[in-house]
């Protein structure tokens, strides 16, 4: 086989590699997520949002169907205001909760909403009320921790 042919050969299968990998990286960074315009803001606010990050997932059912979209400190109330972008194909009632969530046991934290009942529909930049802030574990660690030691002394 001739040099050139085989260098050429050599050449596109690189190339072929390199679109695949950026094919996959694209697919692991999620970069296909949920378009401004295909979407609505709601807001929620939360005591500890432990890990949190902005783009982190928002699920229902384990669906994904929206991303964090920014993360703010509120000044006033000394609680962390998410912003939640969520596609527009997925309508959650008013009384909807949410609640900051694990991927197993150590996992990435995403935020997962459980709709509620009322018939009036969540519009863009609406609130939500009911949140449930994010489970620390060395929290967790401190309180069992604490209560075998109160157990431990005489009274």
């Amino acid at each position: 086989m001739n040099k050139t042919v085989l260098d050429l050969w050599v050449g596109l299968f690189v190339i072929a590699g390199m679109a695949a990998l950026l094919f996959l990286a694209l697919k692991v960074g999620s970069i296909n997520a949920v378009k401004d315009s295909d979407s609505y803001e709601v807001m929620a606010r939360f005591e500890n949002i432990g890990g949190l990050k902005p783009r982190a997932p928002v699920r229902s059912a384990g669906v994904l169907i929206g991303r964090v979209a920014d993360i703010r400190f509120d000044n006033q109330t000394y609680e962390a205001e998410v912003t939640l972008r969520i596609d527009k194909r997925y309508v959650f009632p008013k009384d909807t909760a949410a609640a900051i969530m694990t991927s197993g046991l150590l996992g990435e934290q995403y935020i997962g909403l459980e709709a509620g009942g009322d018939s009036q529909p969540l519009k863009d930049r609406d609130r939500i009320f009911l949140t449930q802030s994010a489970v620390v574990l060395e929290n967790l660690i401190g309180q069992f921790l604490y209560g075998k030691a109160q157990e431990g002394t005489p009274e």
